[in-house]
């Protein structure tokens, strides 16, 4: 693992000034899988739920500008909680707050212009959603502290990045449903599934400074918690339809992703970081193919 970084500091950033940088990959915007994945219940959510294609289709596009700013603000509450233990990681050390070319004040500024961005965009809601959005504050301030209390903070990133999808379905009709739990509950199994394969590219530091994950609860036992996870995520994508009255073919569309989750547990290798980074990108098109699943019986 020695030298292994995620960080694309090579890429589009390159072209913008040379002060902006260490914000653009402060907020991620380096490695945009993470508001691709943040923003995903939430389409789940609108397609199951939007009463017509243009409020759908309206929907969709606040809702994937909004994972764009509130994924990067995440970021940055994050790495404002974890900076000293990111300088202790291999994967995280070149980080702008860890490394130290930003300062915790630099951090704050950006983290409010990028929560008033946000704002505006949850402004453009029905109330029920807003209420909703100001609600989601609260695990995202939470999810770092609870990597040092238990050995489940992936739970609570579930609970945290899967929050779309309750607030998308509020969006659409204006009040929560049947519908709405089990889509969440769906966005929260498949979570915890990939985010268990995420951890395991920092299994072996997170043990020297005392970081706790799944992945280095199961160890080799994740496959078939992953197993698990993703099975129980077509099934409650499932029951969601069912819930709706989709069509028949939804049903049979969802065999697609089935089929690139389950590809994800036959490949894993755990002690491949590489990989594992790999395989948690391929999230991004498992979740469409579970959007196109609920859209196909719907419009």
């Amino acid at each position: 693992m020695d030298g292994f970084t995620d960080i694309r500091a090579g890429g589009w950033v390159r072209h913008l000034p040379s002060r902006v940088v260490p914000y653009a990959i402060l907020a991620r915007f380096d490695r945009p899988i993470g508001a691709w994945l943040l923003f995903l219940p939430g389409l789940w959510s609108i397609s199951l739920a939007a009463r017509t294609l243009v409020s759908g289709v309206y929907l969709v596009v606040l809702f994937f500008v909004g994972a764009i700013v509130m994924r990067g603000a995440g970021c940055v509450i994050n790495d404002l909680w974890d900076r000293k233990m990111d300088a202790q990681v291999t994967r995280t050390a070149g980080r702008p707050l860890a490394s130290g070319v930003l300062k915790p004040i630099d951090a704050l500024v950006f983290l409010g212009i990028l929560l008033a961005i946000g704002l505006v965009i949850l402004l453009q809601l029905n109330d029920a959603a807003k209420i909703l959005g100001v609600c989601s504050l609260i695990p995202v301030a939470l999810y770092p502290l609870a990597k040092r209390v238990t050995w489940w903070p992936q739970i609570v990133l579930g609970l945290t990045f899967g929050w779309a999808a309750p607030e998308g379905y509020c969006a659409a009709t204006g009040h929560l449903g049947w519908p709405a739990l089990t889509i969440y509950l769906a966005a929260i199994a498949w979570i915890l599934g990939y985010d268990t394969i995420y951890a395991h590219q920092d299994r072996e530091d997170d043990a020297l400074i005392g970081v706790k994950s799944t992945a280095r609860l199961l160890g080799e036992k994740t496959r078939p918690f992953l197993a698990a996870c993703y099975t129980a995520t077509i099934i409650l994508i499932a029951l969601s339809m069912a819930l709706v009255h989709a069509g028949w073919f939804s049903f049979l569309m969802l065999v697609i992703p089935a089929a690139l989750l389950g590809h994800q547990i036959m490949v894993l290798d755990i002690n491949n970081p590489a990989k594992c980074l790999a395989l948690f990108q391929a999230n991004r098109a498992a979740g469409l193919a579970v959007a196109l699943a609920i859209a196909v019986g719907r419009f």
